[in-house]
């Protein structure tokens, strides 16, 4: 029931307009070269190393792999993280 909610907010949203990171809670990933990364409608931390972060979003986790990482911003909704990155993946 959920998901058809959740597919008639998307047509609705789309026939609008409207960007639907900011409508639909999405995540929205700034990635510049390989060395910094922003995230906005993060929901927190969920594991921190040097060569791997884990970021909680509504869609699932978000895996980011590299080395040297170091938190450079962090608010509410939005994380900045540099280091050089490698890949980032998402997980269900």
């Amino acid at each position: 029931m959920e998901d058809k909610i959740q597919k008639g907010k998307e047509k609705i949203l789309n026939k609008l307009d409207f960007p639907s990171d900011i409508s639909l809670d999405l995540p929205k990933i700034i990635v510049v070269g390989n060395r910094e990364i922003t995230i906005e409608n993060h929901r927190g931390i969920m594991f921190f190393e040097t060569n791997m972060v884990k970021i909680n979003s509504r869609i699932g986790g978000i895996i980011i792999h590299g080395e040297e990482f170091e938190i450079l911003f962090i608010a509410e909704t939005s994380i900045t993280i540099s280091g050089i990155f490698k890949g980032i993946s998402y997980e269900r």
